[in-house]
């Protein structure tokens, strides 16, 4: 079975297509600059491609896509009748969709009006989905939501303690994001410990960061609220932050609140405490030669890390599994073991010689550790592809 998986940007689209059974990828690339001039970066194994393509919508975006996909010389596929299904990210699915599903004319009115809460993502995957029907008219569709596996919440973790009213007249609620990872890794760690029934926090770290309190695979609670700057701190969002910090600085700077929360958003966090970067990479390097911020930056992250962690493990009565995703979690051995000796107190016990490996699948933990840590890279693409083809075989 072949899947595409299509992720749409204000300018850009990102696509894959994969075998849902195997998670094989027989062809990846991006399309950019949609809008300006347009060009198509095609991969297929090793073998890349870079065509300059005129794409002044997304529609030329997919045409450019399926083209290359079918190429004599750069294809992977003989016609589109190949593609069996397509499998959208969407950003925000709202109060409206608790889980994937296939798309038609009512569920792209709900998109729409989840657009005031996610108004950057929401209105590009639109186009992407658009793009699709309109030159791939009979080929099932499905929208896979970044909101949708946190809508397990229940109530106590997901209503703010604001007037009534916002949550019911403008759905202010704390939704998460990064669910599709999230739930990849959930999937992914009860096929790893051999059981369905356990506790878990799943650590999705990177240059954006969030963490999820999962029970039996569904989520419980999450670090990220109604937008993804909650939560812990990351490469440049500030993370939790009492909301008079707004008043204060937007009174004393003459700032509006949009450009407040543009500098929350875009020039906080890691690079804020640093004053070098966002990366952790460069932190990491600028630590070990002696800069004190940089020094800061990693212990405030890992100190903010293993804070929720104890917060989860009060929410859930206990943890029996930990896990490590993203491009932090997955490969920066130092963060991974300066949370687990905040854990220490939790029975939390880490082989140092398995932890200093990076971006493998791999049980870090020792035998007598009372909670079992794991590192399991994150496939976001696959999770999509599964979910997809889950919808379309069913609806035969």
């Amino acid at each position: 079975m072949n899947i595409l998986i299509i992720n749409a940007g204000s300018s850009s689209l990102k696509y894959q297509l994969m075998d849902p059974e195997t998670g094989v990828v027989s062809a990846k690339g991006l399309c950019e600059r949609i809008g300006i001039d347009g060009r198509l970066n095609h991969k297929v194994g090793e073998n890349k491609v870079v065509k300059d393509i005129p794409m002044p919508t997304h529609s030329e975006a997919i045409a450019a896509t399926l083209e290359i996909l079918q190429d004599a010389e750069h294809g992977v596929i003989k016609s589109v009748a190949e593609i069996d299904a397509v499998g959208h990210r969407v950003l925000h699915g709202g109060m409206e969709f608790f889980d994937s599903c296939i798309i038609n004319d009512e569920v792209i009115k709900a998109i729409e009006k989840c657009i005031p809460l996610g108004p950057l993502h929401n209105p590009a995957n639109l186009m992407g989905i658009r793009a699709c029907q309109a030159v791939m008219p009979t080929t099932p569709q499905v929208a896979v939501f970044d909101t949708a596996f946190h809508m397990t919440m229940p109530s106590k973790a997901y209503r703010y303690a604001i007037p009534t009213e916002y949550y019911e007249n403008d759905s202010i609620r704390r939704y998460g994001f990064h669910g599709t990872s999230h739930k990849y890794v959930a999937k992914r760690t009860a096929e790893l410990v051999g059981k369905k029934e356990f506790k878990m926090v799943n650590c999705h770290l990177g240059n954006g960061s969030s963490m999820s309190a999962v029970k039996d695979g569904k989520c419980q609670d999450t670090t990220m609220g109604l937008t993804p700057l909650a939560g812990v701190p990351m490469g440049t969002r500030s993370g939790d932050i009492d909301a008079a910090v707004v008043q204060f600085i937007c009174n004393k700077y003459g700032m509006s609140v949009d450009e407040c929360l543009n500098m929350l958003n875009k020039k906080s966090g890691m690079l804020a405490i640093s004053g070098v970067s966002s990366d952790f990479r460069d932190l990491e390097d600028g630590a070990k030669n002696g800069n004190e911020a940089c020094a800061l930056a990693r212990e405030k992250f890992c100190y903010e890390v293993a804070k929720y962690v104890g917060a989860y493990a009060a929410a859930l009565n206990g943890i029996d599994v930990l896990t490590f995703t993203a491009g932090v979690g997955e490969n920066d051995c130092n963060v991974r073991a300066k949370v687990c000796e905040y854990l220490g107190f939790m029975g939390v016990k880490i082989d140092p010689e398995l932890n200093s490996k990076r971006g493998k699948e791999m049980l870090i933990s020792t035998p007598d550790s009372k909670v079992q840590v794991w590192v399991v890279p994150t496939n976001e693409e696959l999770m999509i592809a599964q979910d997809t083809a889950e919808l379309v075989n069913a609806a035969k």
